[in-house]
């Protein structure tokens, strides 16, 4: 009997955050109230007080739902004893170009962070915790172009601070432009080269290079 409760609450949180990413796609953060939420899952706003603290904590599970495996797979890209860091590299960037095109879920909650996310009181804790997150992300990468380095895969001397700038940059731009205009150009198809292109920059353009 336990197991099954547990069974439950799980199935019913499932619920909400399917709901509530299916509801802040279609009115954005500032605009969505949690009783729209718990309609949209056909449940009580008391289901959602069970679970969640606010609409706030709400937003973040569902943002978790795909930013956690991006997080995950960053830290392995990191990982010191990675004997390949460039290639994993390549296969993470890759991968989430494609992935975004490719997966509705992945689509409606970056589209959410990205456009309908409006800044206010009740959202700037999501602000705080997007910024934080950008920055352990530029972190990540920071250590593994620096894995790269003492692997012999990239020059001694490239500026792993300004590399991972531009790296963050280009993912985001990538992204965020496709989602704008998603006719504007054929994401998947354009991965691989934008990606090998960068990489391409890194070990040829001497302007990201430390000065002595």
């Amino acid at each position: 009997m336990a197991r099954k409760t547990k069974e439950d609450a799980l199935e019913t949180r499932s619920q909400l955050l399917d709901a509530a990413e299916k509801v802040f796609f279609e009115k954005g953060f500032g605009q969505t109230a949690l009783m729209d939420i718990a309609k949209a899952a056909n449940l009580t706003r008391g289901a959602i007080y069970w679970h969640f603290k606010n609409k706030s904590e709400l937003f973040e599970a569902m943002a978790d739902r795909v930013r956690l495996p991006l997080e995950n797979l960053t830290d392995t890209c990191a990982d010191i004893q990675e004997p390949d860091p460039l290639g994993k590299l390549r296969d993470f960037w890759i991968q989430v170009l494609k992935e975004t095109t490719r997966n509705p879920k992945r689509r409606r909650v970056l589209s959410i962070l990205f456009f309908k996310c409006e800044m206010n009181r009740e959202a700037k804790q999501l602000e705080i915790r997007r910024q934080a997150a950008s920055i352990e992300y530029l972190q990540d990468i920071e250590q593994c172009l620096q894995n790269a380095i003492d692997r012999g895969q990239l020059p001694t001397d490239l500026h792993t601070h300004q590399a991972a700038v531009a790296n963050h940059a280009l993912m985001t731009g990538l992204i965020g432009n496709w989602l704008f205009l998603p006719g504007s150009f054929d994401l998947d198809a354009y991965a691989e080269t934008m990606i090998d292109s960068y990489l391409f920059t890194l070990k040829n353009n001497i302007d990201l290079r430390r000065k002595p």
